[in-house]
C-alpha cells in the first residue's frame, strides 16, 4: 500500500467484515455514481432549458401550463365517482328544500285564507273600512271637510297641513 492510501485508511476506520480491497473498490463505485448523478442533472438541466425555448417558439406560457393542467385535473374530479355521488345528493337535497319551501307556502297562504274569512277579521275589515269611508267619503264629493259626529258638515279642515 501507499502513503496516500494509508493516510484515508487512517482519517476513516475500516467498516467491519470488509477488507481495504472491498472498501476501496466501493469508494471508487460511489465516486462514480455521484459523478453520473451531476452528469445526470447537468442533462436534466440542458433538457428543461431546451423544453423552456420550444415552449417559447409555441407561444406557451408556465400560466398556459397551469390552466392545461388545471382544467384537466378539474375535468378528473367531475368524472369521479365521488364527486358524482356529492353532486346527486346535493340535487336531491335541494329538490326536497324546494318541495318543503312549496308545502310551507302553500300552508302560509292557506292559514291567510282562512284567517280573512274568519269572522274577527271580517269585524275588523267592516270597521276599517268605515272609518276609511268617513275620512275619505267626504274629499270624494269635493269637500275640504270631514263629516262631524253631530251631523253638521259646515266646519272646514285647517288650511295648514303638518307634512
Amino acid at each position: 500500500m501507499d502513503s496516500a492510501g494509508q493516510g484515508v485508511a487512517a482519517q476513516t476506520p475500516a467498516v467491519e467484515g470488509l477488507t481495504e480491497a472491498e472498501e476501496e473498490e466501493l469508494r471508487a463505485e460511489l465516486a462514480k455514481v455521484e459523478e453520473e448523478i451531476v452528469t445526470l442533472r447537468q442533462v436534466l438541466a440542458a433538457k428543461e432549458r431546451h423544453c423552456g425555448e420550444l415552449k417559447r417558439k409555441l407561444g406557451l406560457s408556465a400560466l398556459e401550463g397551469l390552466k392545461q393542467n388545471l382544467s384537466r385535473s378539474w375535468r378528473d374530479v367531475q368524472v369521479s365517482t365521488a364527486y358524482k355521488k356529492t353532486q346527486e345528493t346535493f340535487s336531491q337535497a335541494g329538490q326536497k328544500t324546494s318541495a318543503a319551501l312549496s308545502t310551507v307556502g302553500s300552508a302560509i297562504s292557506r292559514k291567510l285564507g282562512d284567517m280573512r274569512n274568519s269572522a274577527t277579521f271580517k269585524s275588523f275589515e267592516d270597521r276599517v273600512g268605515t272609518i276609511k269611508s268617513k275620512v275619505v267619503g267626504g274629499r270624494e264629493n269635493g269637500s275640504d271637510h270631514l263629516p262631524s259626529s253631530t251631523g253638521s258638515d259646515d266646519k272646514p279642515l285647517p288650511d295648514h297641513t303638518p307634512f
